[in-house]
């Protein structure tokens, strides 16, 4: 495995962006400050301040836009906490659903889920090709504390099949996604990605969001943040 460091997006699918929240990171962990903790990961929708920080000139937002443009927009938010109490590994895998406001049949779209009551559905794969996911590290993320393991390059293979990511990974390499609290990754969203349990297991709050430049097609909408 190698350190992710050095990655840069539009070659490799990742890439980090030391220190960007600055001074804003205290604002937002008051931000997230109620919800709850005691579990996994929180499905997040309905807190007003941290749209601020999701704006084209926030310091999440100006990062999705880069890559997106100004019509960049946040569609879907989780807060993920690994500690001693919740301490899980992740095997490889994509990211292939997205949140929406209600249910419609739609040519491509499904199957349908409800995850922590939010209406959740997979999409056609090309769609999840023009997003981005952001993750925000409010805590230390070094190697002892299970940093996200990404296979650079692989956000450019398509829909994977589950009986051939293991061949992906291996040809494609592992980079090792460590942060220290105030950075931020960025990822290409399709990117095959995984997790280990933490070694020493500490506080290791992440805020990922997912951003979209589009709007959805058959009547579909985002059910945003």
């Amino acid at each position: 495995m190698d350190d992710a460091g050095s990655l840069k997006f539009f070659s490799d699918g990742a890439q980090l962006f030391k220190g960007a929240l600055g001074r804003r990171l205290i604002e937002l962990e008051v931000a997230i400050l109620d919800l709850p903790t005691d579990s996994a990961g929180v499905r997040i929708h309905g807190i007003e301040a941290l749209k601020p920080f999701m704006e084209a000139d926030g310091c999440i937002g100006a990062i999705a836009a880069s890559v997106l443009g100004k019509q960049a927009k946040p569609v879907r938010a989780i807060l993920f906490d690994k500690t001693p109490g919740t301490n899980w590994s992740l095997a490889w895998h994509q990211d292939r659903t997205i949140c929406v406001k209600e249910k419609f049949e739609a040519d491509g779209f499904g199957p349908w889920t409800i995850k922590s009551g939010l209406l959740h559905v997979a999409p056609p794969f090309d769609l999840l090709t023009r997003m981005v996911t952001l993750r925000a590290h409010l805590d230390p993320v070094p190697m002892t504390n299970a940093p996200l393991l990404v296979s650079p390059g692989s956000h450019t293979q398509g829909r994977i099949p589950v009986e051939e990511v293991e061949q992906v990974v291996e040809r494609f390499g592992i980079a090792v996604c460590t942060a220290e609290a105030g950075d931020i990754w960025l990822y290409a969203t399709p990117i095959l990605h995984a997790s280990e349990a933490a070694f020493e297991p500490k506080s290791r709050r992440v805020l990922q969001v997912d951003f979209a430049a589009e709007d959805l097609p058959h009547g579909l909408k985002w059910l945003g943040i």
